[in-house]
């Protein structure tokens, strides 16, 4: 019994430190960071692939300038066919970018946008030095007319 409230009471301790450090799960900070949209402008079926071009509208709510590197689709089981375009938008603090980029995804996963599902985009920010950082965006779809 004394072994587990020393385990609990260390646990806690981190914790606080953690809080204290002003660190916080990664995706309250993403959430807070990036926002975006999209449209789709064009949608060709090849086989099974859908070939699609979006316009991505990107808000960075942060105090400071972000500069994204690599734009990644990432919502399939198989990351090697959502596509990873390399870019390079810089949003300023508090500002809004818009992009056009081509992905080829699986068909059937094109199709689930449809019941609801938004497109989860993966970014790489440029960092300080040659450091890099992750951020993960949910797109919610622009209202309007989207290709077929």
């Amino acid at each position: 019994m004394h072994h587990n409230k020393f385990h609990f009471g260390k646990l806690r301790l981190v914790m606080a430190a953690l809080l204290a450090l002003g660190i916080r799960p990664a995706m309250a900070k993403d959430a807070e960071l990036v926002s975006g949209s999209y449209q789709v402008m064009q949608n060709r079926a090849l086989g099974s692939q859908s070939q699609i071009r979006l316009r991505i509208h990107l808000v960075n709510h942060g105090p400071s300038d972000l500069a994204i590197q690599k734009m990644t689709l990432s919502d399939f089981s198989h990351q090697d066919k959502a596509g990873t375009r390399a870019c390079t938008i810089t949003l300023g603090p508090h500002s809004t970018a818009d992009t056009i980029q081509e992905f080829s995804i699986p068909r059937s996963e094109y199709t689930t946008w449809h019941r609801g599902l938004r497109p989860r985009f993966l970014l790489q920010l440029a960092g300080p030095g040659n450091t890099k950082s992750n951020t993960v965006v949910r797109l919610d779809p622009i209202s309007g007319h989207e290709a077929k």
